[in-house]
């Protein structure tokens, strides 16, 4: 006579061969959410930049390091991904360990202060306030990858360039505001 034994409940760790459509429903649901929410952040953030791009900011000194305005969408596209499918990454990894929260928090912090300086800068069109916003924009985007690195390295390092971006920004922020 065979015993049957109890088998744990949990469902199977996935691993990096395995697709998308069999990831459990909470993992693809919370993919959607991230993705959701960064795209609404950077839509509102569009709305805001696109007020403003070909009327005032067109008509501003910028400095000879300046990109071509065809750049600034392609970088931000890329940027949003990696952003949220780091975010999402730390949420997997850490997933009912209570470790994401404070990572999150600090993920969905950055958000709002990227919205922000798209607001100050080209909705409120204040140069010189928005230099104060994007410092503590690098902050947190800098506090968000620390706490990233810690749950999940690979989302830490998918950091790097946004943090590096921002760097980039803050320089032409500073001369934009200089030179006007």
């Amino acid at each position: 006579m065979a015993v049957a034994t109890a088998q744990p409940m949990h469902p199977p760790k996935m691993t990096a061969g395995q697709s998308i459509r069999s990831r459990p429903p909470s993992e693809l649901l919370a993919a959607v959410i991230l993705i959701a929410v960064t795209l609404l952040v950077g839509s509102v953030g569009a709305l805001a930049t696109a007020s403003s791009v070909t009327t005032w900011y067109v008509g501003l000194n910028k400095p000879g390091f300046c990109p071509p305005k065809a750049i600034f969408g392609p970088v931000w596209t890329t940027l949003y991904i990696l952003m949220t499918v780091a975010a999402w990454r730390v949420w997997r990894a850490a997933r009912g360990t209570g470790r994401a929260r404070i990572p999150l928090v600090l993920y969905a912090a950055q958000l709002g202060l990227n919205l922000a300086w798209s607001l100050i800068f080209f909705g409120l069109r204040q140069a010189g306030f928005a230099l104060i916003e994007i410092a503590v924009l690098l902050a947190a985007i800098l506090a968000a990858a620390a706490a990233f690195w810690r749950v999940d390295r690979a989302a830490g390092l998918m950091m790097a360039p946004y943090a590096a971006w921002v760097v980039f920004a803050s320089a032409l922020n500073v001369d934009i505001w200089r030179l006007n």
